[in-house]
This record gives C-alpha cells, structure tokens and sequence, in this order.
C-alpha cells in the first residue's frame, strides 16, 4: 500500500470567502487518499471577503488551525520549510488569486520538493470560462464539479494548447444529507437568495415582492427567505441591496420569515426550493428536493439561470402560485454532478487516485508551470500579480507588507484598525456612490 495511504496528511487550505472556505475545506477532506488521516490548516486571505467569525461558524467545518494572512504572509509561511509540512495545498480563491499564488510558490518553492496543488470552482461555472480556468492553470489538479464541466476545461485547455491533465471530474463537495421523504407540516417553500443576482433594486423587490404574495396566496404554507448574510458581512459577491433592507417597513404575512444558516439544515425542512440561480439548486436536486430556477427575470448569462436550461426546473412565480410542481431532468442532473443516483460515494475517487499518484511521484513534483507566463501574456499577468504585491517573476516587490517580519502588536492594531475603513469605505460608502452616479 502505498506510504500516502497510510500516513497522517497535512493539508493547507487557501480560501478568500466563507462560501470558498466551505469548499476548500471539504473539497480537502474530499480528495485527499481513503484511510489517510488529516491534519488540516486553514489561511483566509485579507480582503473585503474575508469571512467573519459568525460566517466561520455557519459553515461548521473544523480546522486545526485558522488564521487570517495576506498574500505575501502566506507565501512566506510556505516557503519556510515547507517540505516538512504540508502534502496538500487547496487554493480555494478567485481566478486572478489562484493565479498570483501560482506564480509566488512556483518562485518560493522553486524546483524543492512540494505539496500538490489543488484547486476548481465553488459551484456552477457560467461565466468567463476560458479567463477563469486559463487563471488556474498549472495547478496539478483543476477540479470540475461535473462531467459537463470537464469537457469544457479539457476543450479550453487543448483549445490553447495547454496541458489540460490536470483536470479531474469530481462533484460538488457539499452535497450530502437525506433525500427527500415527502411534505412537510407545514408544506415550506424557500426562496435561496443571492448577494448580486439580481444586482438592480427594482429586479430584487420585485422577487422579494412574488414571495410575499406566495405567502399571502398559500397561508397554509410557510415561507423562508434563506438568506446569505446579515448587513455588513461579504460573501464570494458584493451585496449591495441585501434582502433585510428590502423588506423593511413592508406589510408581512405571519407564515413569511427571514433565516439564515447552514443550507443543508434548510433544505432538511424544505417542500420546494425556489432560486433564479444559486447553488443550493444543485443541492437541492441531489436530495430529490422540488427544485424551481426562476424565468419571471427571463433566461439569462446574466443571471446564471441558462445554465439550468434542459434541467426541466425552469418556472415562473404565476406558475408556483398556480401549484405547479416541477420535474427535473434525469440525464441533465447525471451530467451536473449532482449525484442524486447514489453514485456520489465514488465521485472523488478520480481526485483521490491522482493525488495518490502525485504523492508517490519518485523524485518528487516538477516546478509549478501556469500557462502564463510574462513571456505568453505580458500585458496580463503583471497587473494581476502586482495587485497582490508580487513582480513578474512571483516575487514579493519591495515594501509588500509582511514581506520581511512577522507584524507587533501595535502593527497589528493599526492593520486591523485600516481593515475596518477599507471595509466600510467598499461595503458602505461605495455602494452610495455608484447609485448616486446612476441617477
């Protein structure tokens, strides 16, 4: 058996977001070798995303250790012996993220021994396909959450001629709980919201609106509005007219109700999920939970919800109002990697043998190679790494913080202090002036 197999692995995950923290940390417990017990680190990436300690434990994942870093900090706490620590590294980021901390190990580790480098996609992949995958390439594994996702990264890839082994067909990696067993007393209907779609006033209080009228038309039924986010708190996305300011000062019926909290928890109560296109729709259809992607707004790229088209869950409120009840696709959900079949025990297994595979390489791993490069894309990749304080060749540029020690105390009052206004300047004060501009 196989020495990977057997030993306790140490696991690093990378995440800018609670939604992208949720999926590294389960997508590492996911992949890594059956039987091989876990250490798991987990680093948040400073920013406007960073997820807070109440969002942290909404998610419910457990780390052995948590701690917040910049760009450059983390860069540095792997390259400091990082031979001896770590066997797995998830970069659970952003395109342009994945893609600087590619570059910054590629320049920290140089041609050392090294971890496997593991990254993918939160969820449903429907816009800027070709940038976003070409950002994460020169990871050893890009995960595709399904089988129609894999044969698009291969075709982007071989499109460019990049090496497009590294991509690996799992599933979703928070799928999970118990099918669905019937209605519920009482029946309830969730409407899953969604921090930027749609991103108008007008689109979101006219949803918000055809809920409230559901409720009022079907007293007998309860109604949720799961929410993403209290005011204040970011997700992956920028919410700039969340649901709670929305609804206040409206007349509610007493079957209508705003929650928060784990998905999986939801939908355990959960007669009819109701979205324009989150995630939670996946999640829903792998419990076999009545699944609705809204087409009141029309059919989409902007709203995501042409990714479900063939799905056979396209329906509109006067629909719903009416009773109608939907029934998805079979071959569409197989290809979706929704696994509501009960083959989702085995869709890892591909991650896991190549992982495997990656660990037991004789003479350890080659350097890391992105497909940018400053010679391919010198009028791209430079401005993608400065914004993360690294030059073209990946190294922390003069003056990056943290570059050079670990930050005092009083350093780190006052960066927790700027923290703060950076964050009320993006999620406060920005909002204000963009829709002053718009009048």
């Amino acid at each position: 058996m196989p020495a990977s197999a057997t030993k306790s692995l140490r696991v690093a995950v990378l995440a800018d977001s609670d939604t992208r923290w949720k999926w590294g940390a389960l997508t590492a417990q996911r992949v890594t070798p059956t039987g091989a017990e876990i250490r798991l680190d987990g680093y948040l990436l400073r920013g406007r995303a960073t997820p807070t300690a109440r969002q942290l434990k909404e998610v419910g994942i457990h780390a052995d250790s948590l701690r917040e870093v910049t760009g450059v900090e983390f860069l540095r706490a792997m390259g400091e012996g990082t031979e001896d620590r770590y066997d797995v590294l998830v970069l659970a980021l952003v395109g342009g993220g994945v893609q600087a901390m590619l570059h910054g190990l590629r320049h920290a580790w140089g041609s050392g021994k090294r971890p496997v480098v593991v990254t993918g996609y939160v969820g449903v992949v429907y816009e800027k396909l070709a940038d976003g995958l070409l950002l994460r390439h020169g990871a050893d594994l890009v995960l595709a959450n399904s089988r129609h996702d894999a044969d698009r990264f291969r075709a982007v890839y071989e499109g460019v001629d990049a090496d497009a082994t590294a991509v690996t067909e799992v599933a979703l990696p928070f799928l999970g709980g118990a099918p669905y067993a019937g209605e519920h007393d009482p029946y309830t209907v969730v409407f899953a919201a969604q921090p930027s779609v749609p991103d108008s006033r007008k689109d979101r209080t006219y949803l918000l609106n055809r809920l409230i009228e559901h409720a009022r038309r079907h007293p007998e039924r309860e109604v949720l509005l799961k929410l993403r986010s209290k005011p204040g708190e970011h997700t992956t996305h920028i919410e700039e007219l969340p649901y709670q300011k929305l609804v206040q000062g409206k007349d509610l019926p007493a079957n209508f109700r705003l929650v928060y909290g784990h998905m999986g928890e939801v939908l355990d109560r959960t007669d009819l999920l109701v979205t324009v296109s989150s995630t939670a729709a996946l999640e829903a259809l792998h419990r076999r939970v009545p699944t609705v992607v809204l087409s009141d707004l029309g059919v989409r790229e902007v709203l995501g919800n042409h990714h479900f088209t063939g799905s056979g869950c396209l329906a509109s409120w006067d629909q719903l109002d009416a009773g109608h009840r939907p029934a998805p696709n079979e071959e569409w959900v197989a290809r979706q990697g929704v696994a509501a079949d009960g083959s989702y025990a085995t869709a890892f297994d591909a991650a896991r043998e190549r992982i495997t595979e990656l660990l037991d390489r004789p003479g350890g791993l080659p350097p890391l190679n992105p497909y940018y490069t400053p010679e391919t894309a010198p009028g791209y990749l430079p401005g993608i790494l400065a914004r993360h304080h690294l030059g073209p060749d990946g190294a922390p540029l003069p003056g990056a913080p943290a570059a050079d020690k670990e930050p005092g105390p009083v350093r780190q009052i006052v960066r927790r202090a700027a923290r703060g206004a950076y964050r009320h300047g993006v999620q406060r004060v920005a909002p204000v002036i963009r829709r002053m501009g718009e009048l």
